[in-house]
């Protein structure tokens, strides 16, 4: 019995020592993560807007007209004082899954960007969305997310439409329209009551 008792114990003070060992481990890794992770998140913003001076987190002040697209992040764009563009992370579901973007709108009313940050969908299809090789217009060397730069925030972005198709994936062209037509519809709206509020301060 003693034995039993003693290996019981000692077994126990291994797991709790492991426990130990992982919560450091994990105190450490996660700020790296978390560090990396912001990193990645302001690398993307300056791809769609390269002039920013900074950002700021507005989740949950901009909403969805669309329910099959979530927003998953929202930010507002600075240069100096001035709030010059709105960013969001949307996701919708498309043929091999989500597909998650990143979509810019300025102040001006007009897309500056779409990122395609994450899509699972099929090789050679619809994951052309995201190749910066795979052209929808071959002769000025546009790709399908680069279509979307300069697009007013009016625009129906529809598929066949003012939106050239992925050929063969008409189902992921169609998710990633309908998202950046939703964050652009918010964006827009969100820009336009901020910057008058700000007009409006004293």
């Amino acid at each position: 019995m003693k034995d039993i008792l003693k290996l019981g114990l000692v077994l126990t003070l291994y797991a709790v020592a492991a426990c130990v060992g992982l919560a450091f481990v994990y105190s450490g890794t996660e700020k790296i993560i978390t560090q990396r992770q912001q990193a990645d998140l302001e690398a993307a913003l300056r791809e769609l807007f390269p002039d920013m001076d900074g950002y700021e987190d507005i989740s949950g002040e901009l909403v969805s007209p669309d329910p099959a697209v979530a927003f998953e992040g929202q930010y507002g764009i600075r240069r100096g004082n001035a709030l010059t563009g709105a960013a969001i992370r949307a996701s919708g579901a498309s043929y091999g899954g989500k597909v998650v973007i990143l979509v810019g709108i300025g102040i001006d009313g007009k897309i500056s960007g779409v990122k395609i940050l994450e899509t699972s969908d099929t090789p050679g299809l619809g994951a052309n969305a995201a190749s910066p090789t795979y052209y929808v217009d071959r002769a000025r060397k546009i790709t399908f997310y680069g279509q979307f730069t300069g697009k007013s925030v009016t625009d129906p972005f529809t598929v066949k439409g003012d939106v050239a198709a992925i050929t063969a994936s008409t189902i992921t062209s169609q998710a990633i329209a309908g998202a950046v037509r939703s964050s652009a519809a918010a964006a827009s709206a969100w820009l336009a009551a901020a910057s008058g509020a700000g007009q409006g301060a004293p």
